[in-house]
């Protein structure tokens, strides 16, 4: 089974402009989050998925620079991005994982593609109360080919994967309930002040580990409670809440 990371990443995001190319101690965003998931033992290959609009040749460059492999395709249909992407490396399961998770546990998604492997389900993702920026999702080539074909709603497009999970009689789908009690925490890249957090815990941790994963990232915010509230006002998923009402 050929398994392919997509990550998918574009410069116009609304509220952080250009936030995948921002500097987290030395590399962009973009290439830690790729750094990260080259830790999987079970990737085969990584991949950029961003557009062909003109905003995102930076992304383009930055690919080009450090050698990362990069699909360029539609702006808003990211669907068909990633359908596109993962036809053309042949992907037999893909794993999800956005621009705006740049503490990704590749341990995690270890995780994830093991579920989906040993249990033949469709598309298996993290549920429950889990720290948001921790998000990613795993299908098979033939559950994202039925989504790029029959998906007609904008949201489902934009956002990949509500197509799948809102049909569990059509697919075979699991939910991964691995945390309790930590979807207060926020790790995720959207605003300035996620930015702030997130330079932190990198500051702190990357020199020592470049691979820290999720508990280096708990005990350090047990250590340093206050860190916490920096994004704390922020509410959680409104990049896809929008969607919905623009439905």
């Amino acid at each position: 089974m050929n398994v392919i990371a997509i990550i998918q990443a574009r410069m116009s995001s609304s509220r952080l402009p250009n936030k995948v190319l921002l500097d987290l101690e030395g590399k962009p965003v973009l290439e830690r989050i790729y750094q990260r998931l080259q830790r999987s033992k079970i990737v085969d290959k990584i991949v950029i998925a961003t557009s062909d609009d003109i905003s995102d040749d930076p992304i383009g460059l930055l690919c080009s620079q450090i050698n990362i492999p990069i699909y360029r395709g539609s702006l808003d249909d990211v669907l068909s991005r990633f359908y596109f992407a993962a036809q053309l490396n042949n992907a037999d399961i893909i794993v999800r994982i956005t621009g705006d998770c740049p503490v990704v546990d590749a341990g995690i998604v270890d995780e994830l593609i093991e579920k989906v492997l040993t249990n033949s389900y469709d598309y298996a993702c993290l549920s429950g109360e889990f720290p948001d920026g921790l998000d990613c999702s795993v299908m098979t080539f033939d559950s994202l080919e039925d989504a790029h074909l029959n998906a007609r709603l904008a949201s489902d497009r934009e956002h990949v994967c509500p197509f799948i999970e809102k049909q569990p009689q059509k697919f075979k789908i699991y939910n991964y309930y691995k945390f309790t009690n930590l979807g207060h925490h926020r790790w995720t890249l959207d605003e300035e002040d996620d930015y702030k957090l997130i330079g932190e815990i990198f500051k702190n941790l990357v020199h020592k580990n470049k691979y820290f994963n999720y508990q280096d990232i708990l005990n350090f915010l047990e250590n340093n409670p206050l860190l916490k509230d920096i994004n704390s006002h922020i509410a959680r998923n409104e990049g896809y809440q929008k969607s919905l009402a623009d439905d």
